[in-house]
């Protein structure tokens, strides 16, 4: 079975490295005919574009842009880029996040909350409401929001994470409700990846990995080709999904094993 997404344009919030990135060059060998990737600082996505261009991507099918996550602003208007230089928006990827706010609900800084819940909650609403009126609204398209194995059960010392990624999994069955028939929306769950974010996490490699029954943690490679299915045609019966993948942690958890 071949997955491709021949003929449309993608765009990625996050974009600058990890999974976004990994999803961007996927989308561009999966035969994107535009990729869209976006980050908070410019030379950091202008790297990140550059680092696509150095692996082959097409250099004129690539736009990078500066937009912070959680600025609606920027949010309409990258998407109006995206359908100003390609010709049409047909997949978004929510991919941006952020936790600032490590500890307990009952003593975590209330600010570091505010930006955790403003990143990983609102700021994927801004960007559905900005490729909606930029293109989705009158063609359609397809939405996938990373959230995390974290929103599905509580953990300590992440509570504002886990409570905005729970958000985010309800935030995208109400999406595919609303939004239904010509948009489809569906999450993606991750465990523990090899990114910057989850960098506290890796601090002890060999306890992550074995807190995954597969052995190992993840990679953005693991994530991205799965982003790419459900952006895809072959998924078109498919919203309102939250897929994990975690190298079993979820499955193994509701089994009483981890």
């Amino acid at each position: 079975m071949e997955i491709t997404v021949s003929g449309k344009v993608a765009l990625v919030t996050g974009a600058s490295r990890g999974i976004g990135l990994a999803t961007a060059l996927e989308f561009a060998r999966s035969g994107a005919k535009g990729v869209v990737i976006t980050a908070r600082k410019e030379e950091t996505i202008e790297a990140a574009r550059q680092e696509m261009i150095d692996a082959g991507v097409d250099e004129s099918s690539v736009l990078a842009l500066a937009a912070r996550a959680d600025d609606e602003e920027a949010a309409e208007a990258t998407t109006a880029a995206a359908v100003e230089r390609f010709g049409s928006l047909d997949i978004l990827v929510n991919n941006a996040g952020t936790n600032p706010a490590a500890g307990d609900l009952m003593e975590v800084d209330l600010g570091a909350l505010d930006k955790t819940w403003a990143v990983n909650l609102r700021a994927p609403l801004l960007w559905v409401r900005g490729a909606y009126k930029a293109w989705m609204g009158q063609h359609g398209g397809s939405i996938v929001n990373v959230a995390s194995v974290a929103g599905l059960r509580p953990s300590g010392m992440m509570g504002a994470y886990n409570v905005s990624k729970a958000g985010l999994i309800h935030l995208t069955r109400q999406l595919a409700l609303e939004l239904a028939p010509k948009i489809r929306v569906n999450a993606i769950a991750p465990a523990v990846v090899r990114t910057r974010l989850a960098g506290a996490l890796l601090a002890d490699e060999d306890f992550a990995a074995r807190v995954h029954p597969l052995g190992r943690v993840g990679e953005p490679e693991d994530v991205a080709p799965l982003i790419v299915y459900l952006s895809s045609d072959v998924a078109s019966w498919m919203t309102g999904a939250i897929i994990p993948i975690d190298g079993g942690v979820a499955g193994a958890s509701s089994s009483g094993i981890a």
